[in-house]
């Protein structure tokens, strides 16, 4: 009974000593728990050396694979031809997470651009400009269209035809009751606009990674699996494309 209960006794807590000033050159005193760590990772180390060491002197010289064929020495380094053409970014992306982890990040990233282009949608697009939602104006007859005002029919002046929102009648601007926003305002919303503009860009540009590394993966997991393929043709980075031959499922 009373060695069960030695656990629950209060102990002196034994703390190690930093290192004195008269050190201080020398750097940071070595603790035990720092020792620790840094004999695991040489362990690790040298068992990772002593495994490839006896590799090396058991190999077979007429050993062949294909993935000969798909990869090459560059300073002494191997690099295999599709993990070279991808960014960083998707190889550290790959290297650490599964595909559930990628499609997820690529749903909230997705949901992130509709609402980023739904705040945006209202902004004024450059004259001339096709690109956004459109208002159509059907009339009767091809003599319409020729005779066709666009200020007249919105009851607007021609300066505001282009504008998307904010685009007061005649009546309005006759009255005089429009709120003129002042220079601190005008300076915030457009502080604002850029932010949502470069978040938007950068948004996009994680899309286009999470969808490559994405068909990386499940490519890389189908060429481990079972079936016939050939290669098609090659991607705007030169990778191969492949196709797999039809197989009826059981």
């Amino acid at each position: 009974m009373v060695s069960s209960l030695k656990k629950f006794a209060p102990r002196r807590e034994h703390k190690e000593r930093g290192q004195i000033s008269s050190r201080k050159h020398l750097g940071h005193l070595e603790k035990h728990k720092d020792y620790v760590l840094r004999a695991q990772d040489y362990r690790e180390k040298q068992r990772v050396l002593k495994r490839l060491r006896e590799r090396a002197a058991t190999r077979n010289p007429d050993e062949f694979y294909f993935n000969m064929e798909r990869s090459q020495m560059k300073d002494g380094v191997h690099i295999e031809e599709r993990r070279q053409a991808l960014t960083m970014e998707v190889q550290r992306l790959m290297d650490t997470q599964d595909v559930t982890y990628v499609k997820m990040q690529r749903d909230i990233n997705r949901r992130k651009i509709e609402r980023l282009q739904s705040e945006l949608h209202i902004a004024d697009t450059p004259k001339g400009s096709h690109l956004g939602p459109r208002h159509t104006v059907f009339v009767d007859s091809e003599e319409d269209v020729r005779k066709f005002k666009a200020a007249e029919h919105f009851n607007t002046l021609p300066e505001f035809i282009d504008r998307k929102y904010n685009r007061p009648k005649i009546e309005t601007l006759e009255s005089g009751d429009i709120a003129r926003p002042t220079g601190s305002m005008l300076k915030k919303a457009v502080k604002t606009r850029v932010e949502r503009l470069q978040e938007l860009k950068d948004r996009l540009e994680r899309e286009e990674q999470l969808q490559r590394a994405e068909s990386e993966m499940l490519l890389r997991r189908s060429l481990k699996e079972k079936g016939a393929r050939k290669k098609v043709g090659k991607d705007r980075l030169g990778l191969a494309i492949y196709k797999w031959k039809a197989e009826r499922k059981k």
